[in-house]
């Protein structure tokens, strides 16, 4: 078989692992599409795989910025400190451990909201704050998602051009 089929299976194979990084952070989602991208680009070495690999990685990367601007601001804007965040990951990962599948996300959102409680010692402020940071952490998760399948679509043009023009 052809080295550049084999690469390309295997980059279409780690763009489908990246997606799903983005949606279950415990896999490298964003990092790992760019990766993806730049080494199918630098394998093939042709004009298509480079042009639609820079633009899958200039998507990825606008992605991955807007999912932390998204994200960090609303963290600001409720005024969470970085402790009840950290907090919040490590009841995150001890939650994936605990609820296969979903614990990661249980588990933050419960670490999230007990550290809110804590800090502000009303009910009711600490769901809200934990509420609204839980959306915004939400919609980064759907925008870096939207733009890594975006990046994932411009690499199969990529693919269909480049070995078209062979």
């Amino acid at each position: 078989m052809d080295t550049q089929i084999i690469v390309t299976i295997i980059a279409g194979l780690l763009l489908a692992v990246a997606a799903l990084g983005t949606i279950y952070p415990v896999l490298p989602g964003s990092i790992l599409a760019m990766g993806s991208l730049l080494a199918w680009a630098w394998i093939l070495g042709s004009t298509p795989s480079w042009t639609m690999g820079i633009i899958g990685m200039a998507l990825v990367a606008i992605g991955w910025s807007a999912s932390a601007v998204l994200t960090g601001r609303n963290l600001k804007q409720q005024q969470i400190p970085s402790k009840s965040i950290v907090v919040a990951v490590v009841c995150g990962i001890v939650g994936m451990f605990v609820i296969p599948v979903v614990g990661l996300f249980v588990g933050f959102g419960v670490g999230l909201l007990g550290m809110e409680f804590a800090r502000r010692k009303d009910f009711g402020l600490a769901l809200r704050s934990a509420g609204s940071a839980l959306k915004a952490t939400g919609l980064g998760i759907l925008v870096e998602f939207g733009m890594v399948a975006l990046a994932s679509s411009a690499w199969v043009i990529g693919v269909i051009w480049h070995f078209a023009s062979r």
